[in-house]
């Protein structure tokens, strides 16, 4: 049986930055809200937005791909559409005019979905696609984050979801990181983190949220 480990604040999401600043809405994978979340939404908020990181598993997290997948069962997608939505429009409340979304791989997954709904103004997905039944027209620009190495069910496979994408017409920019591998970004999994290649993610994800959400 996989270990997991409880987090701080279950159930509630964390918030960083100053209300009313642009919002970005980072959407954790199915490992869970570990704890390397916190400092990219704190390197996040210092680039001027409100940066809020809800739980989707009730205060779980796990570093055991086998643990990801029982979490992941337990994903209700429908409140994970919803919390965001609830993040949104309290942002929206405070002043946040703008409105972006995060999300590595499930959350990716997650935030392609809900960019569906025409709520956000950009949307960063990291080693995550929709399958054609899953896909529709998203109205806003994508910024896409690809390991080199990593596996894709039938389907699911990037380089034609890109090519929907630019059929739909959606603003659509893409980086593969070479040598890199699924989860790359998880600071929380030395074994597949790749520090270099997390940061340059890291300032392209900025570049692009601050291009499409800040005056």
């Amino acid at each position: 049986m996989p270990d997991f480990v409880p987090i701080p604040s279950p159930g509630i999401p964390l918030a960083y930055g100053d209300l009313g600043d642009p919002l970005v809405v980072i959407v954790h994978d199915w490992y869970g809200r570990l704890p390397w979340l916190e400092p990219y939404a704190i390197a996040l908020a210092a680039q001027g937005f409100r940066v809020v990181v809800p739980d989707l598993f009730d205060g779980l997290c796990t570093t055991e791909s086998a643990g990801g997948r029982i979490l992941l069962e337990r994903l209700d997608l429908g409140f994970a559409l919803a919390a965001i939505d609830d993040i949104i429009q309290e942002a929206r409340a405070d002043g946040s005019h703008r409105v972006g979304v995060i999300g590595f791989s499930m959350g990716g997954w997650i935030s392609l979905l809900h960019a569906q709904g025409g709520e956000t103004d950009a949307v960063v997905a990291y080693y995550a696609s929709l399958t054609p039944d899953d896909h529709g027209v998203i109205p806003c620009p994508v910024l896409l984050q690809f390991a080199e190495a990593d596996e894709w069910s039938e389907g699911e496979e990037p380089p034609a979801f890109i090519a929907r994408l630019e059929e739909h017409g959606t603003p659509v920019t893409t980086h593969t990181y070479l040598g890199t591998r699924h989860s790359f970004a998880n600071a929380s999994l030395p074994l597949t983190r790749d520090a270099n290649a997390a940061a340059l993610a890291f300032a392209r994800t900025a570049q692009f949220l601050t291009k499409h959400l800040v005056d």
